[in-house]
């Protein structure tokens, strides 16, 4: 299956366009030509409503292993880490550089499916051209595990974090949280939470394509509601595993679930915000980094114009995503470097 990707999208573009009836453009976006054989693929087998959450997991477990590819060769060391009520599987990524920054990263899946497994490639990726040790944690999920579940074990990472980075060879001073989708949103509650409480708090928060605010219509909600990997349909399905049936009034205005809603999002950690242009998500990523600056925060962003949510974990298949993915940590590195010139400055 991974080399029937791999070979998809290495068939040269204008084939890719003439078999799939032409280009895609959407506002002046155009999508990634080398991923359209995929999507077509990915549109007929579709990420509509499953039948379970068993169900789900098996399906998207196998798809995040075939998008990721074969592993960039770095050490790692697996470990069970203090979580809310319980221990937490963790994997460590080992920065080769002394006392690097230590990153708690949140893997996607819509709060009910992910692993250390699925999100393996990208958080080698991250390491390597970032310049940090990664902490890629599991959550307790949903449904099994409603929220706020998720957000209390996110919590307890970044606190075990803090406690046993230099344990872990990185520097104590510079632990950050990150994630992507459903781990974005976790990444950017537990950073406001953390803020909020008295920490201690991460020095830098990195969102992937992060679901932020339930409540807005948002106009790429509805412009990418189908036909491109994550679905409107989807994402109500992955919200209702979450909050639950009874859940969705008590949850409107819940920071935790909904970080935009937050009252204050002053004095949070520098950001960057990383959307993709085909995503139904983007325009809240964007809205929320928005905000972020005009609460006085640090804020980076990149919005890659012709990719699909999701592709944090096709860098296995396709070289635009992995270019990206090299590229968002690029990003990160030069963010840490932002973050500790700005504290310096007002030390």
């Amino acid at each position: 299956m991974h080399r029937l990707a791999r070979l998809l999208c290495a068939v040269p573009a204008p084939l890719q366009e003439a078999l799939t009836g032409g280009p895609i453009e959407r506002g002046g976006r155009r999508f990634a030509s080398e991923l359209l054989l995929v999507r077509a693929l990915s549109e007929r087998a579709g990420l509509r409503r499953p039948a379970s959450a068993r169900q789900l997991r098996q399906q998207q477990n196998l798809s995040a292993r075939i998008g990721g590819g074969p592993a960039d060769q770095l050490e790692t060391r697996e470990l069970w880490i203090d979580g809310e009520v319980g221990a937490l599987r963790a994997r460590h990524y080992v920065c080769e550089q002394e006392h690097a920054p230590l990153v708690v990263f949140f893997h996607g899946g819509g709060f009910v499916f992910g692993d250390v497994d699925t999100h393996d490639a990208p958080c080698r990726l991250l390491c390597r051209h970032a310049g940090v040790h990664v902490l890629s944690v599991e959550y307790r999920l949903a449904p099994e595990h409603r929220f706020p579940a998720a957000v209390g074990d996110g919590r307890a990472a970044l606190r075990w974090a803090h406690e046993h980075a230099s344990a872990l060879g990185a520097d104590p001073a510079r632990v950050a949280v990150a994630g992507d989708s459903a781990g974005a949103n976790l990444a950017a509650v537990v950073a406001h939470q953390a803020a909020r409480d008295g920490g201690p708090a991460p020095v830098a928060q990195i969102l992937v394509y992060p679901p932020l605010d339930r409540r807005s219509a948002w106009p790429s909600l509805s412009e990418f509601a189908s036909g491109f990997y994550l679905t409107r349909d989807a994402i109500d399905w992955f919200h209702a595993q979450y909050v639950g049936s009874d859940g969705h009034d008590a949850t409107r205005d819940d920071p935790r679930l909904n970080p935009m809603r937050a009252g204050d999002l002053s004095a949070l950690a520098p950001a960057l915000v990383i959307t993709a242009g085909f995503d139904p998500l983007r325009d809240e990523g964007e809205a929320y980094a928005d905000a972020l600056e005009r609460a006085g925060n640090l804020v980076k962003r990149r919005c890659f114009d012709s990719l699909p949510h999701g592709f944090f974990n096709m860098v296995g298949i396709s070289p635009v995503c992995r270019s990206a993915v090299i590229a968002l940590a690029e990003d990160a590195r030069a963010l840490f470097a932002e973050a500790v010139a700005a504290a310096e400055a007002q030390a």
